[in-house]
């Protein structure tokens, strides 16, 4: 199956998914990051804007090794009249200094603990790679505890949890092997693979969420998600091919089908308006499934 890890985008973004040099916001979008008072969390994301009462809330959980700097361009994609969010795990961007979470269920109750106040009217879940197994287990959670659920799931390149099987290892590797494999995976610019410095400073993040993505487990379900599902990857994946993304079709009650695009696992580079369009056509089909709840555009 699909470890769920992988590498930070190239670019202007390092290792971890943050920047190495001056980052220029997206149109309509600004970026957040404020510490709670109380809680020490840090409650962050890239925001198309703060009506009180958007339309749709879009959530977009970031990869293994990433951060929502590789997601900035995003909510320039989608309607004015949304709210997406890229919120980032602990251990991400230079001013915070918690070590990253290498356990699931502790990465889960953060996630659920800083989001609450947000996860109000309509609102959906993407995820791409280990970020699909975030979102994965968010919905799982809510539906569970018979709280508000999203209104649709998107996981990205991100193959099923299935029990058993070899799963690779990534995160044990030496250094030197890990680099070779992350640049073999591609996504990451070479340069920042190399750099000493840059490594030594964010190789602990991606160790830390390598290992969570390759030791995850997963109780299997008890019935289908009542959440509309679609499944996103790259024809050219090789850590998430698409056969292993077929799994997720007896997750969800309306399974909407595999979205493939060309490309490796980091499809969406390049081709975010399509990507976007067709989150976007699958939201509002889900809605449609969502008797009572406002029309999004």
């Amino acid at each position: 199956m699909s470890s769920g890890a992988e590498p930070p985008l190239s670019g202007t973004s390092g290792p971890g998914g943050r920047d190495t040099a001056a980052v220029r916001p997206a149109a309509r979008a600004e970026s957040t990051g404020r510490t709670g008072p109380d809680t020490g969390d840090v409650v962050e994301g890239t925001v198309m804007h703060k009506s009180p009462e958007p339309e749709l809330r879009l959530f977009v959980f970031h990869h293994s090794g990433g951060s929502r700097l590789t997601y900035r361009d995003w909510p320039a994609h989608f309607p004015a009249d949304w709210e997406v969010r890229t919120p980032d795990a602990p251990g991400r961007g230079p001013r915070d200094e918690r070590p990253a979470l290498a356990d699931a269920g502790a990465l889960i109750a953060y996630f659920l603990r800083t989001l609450e106040p947000r996860l109000t009217g309509p609102f959906a879940f993407f995820g791409h790679s280990l970020g699909g197994l975030v979102a994965y287990e968010l919905t799982r959670r809510l539906v569970d505890s018979g709280r508000t659920a999203p209104v649709w799931l998107g996981i990205s390149a991100r193959g099923t949890l299935q029990p058993g099987g070899d799963r690779p290892q990534r995160h044990l590797l030496s250094d030197a092997e890990l680099r070779r494999e992350l640049a073999a995976m591609g996504g990451t610019a070479p340069s920042a693979l190399n750099h000493p410095e840059l490594w030594e400073l964010f190789a602990p993040t991606i160790r830390a969420d390598l290992r969570l993505g390759e030791t995850w487990c997963s109780e299997p379900l008890a019935a289908p998600l009542p959440v509309p599902l679609s499944v996103f990857g790259g024809t050219a994946d090789h850590v998430a091919p698409p056969h292993r993304l077929d799994g997720w079709a007896a997750a969800s009650e309306h399974y909407f089908g595999l979205r493939l695009f060309d490309g490796g696992h980091f499809y969406f580079q390049g081709r975010l308006p399509e990507v976007a369009r067709r989150i976007r056509e699958d939201v509002r089909r889900a809605l449609l499934l969502s008797p009572g709840l406002r029309t999004v555009r």
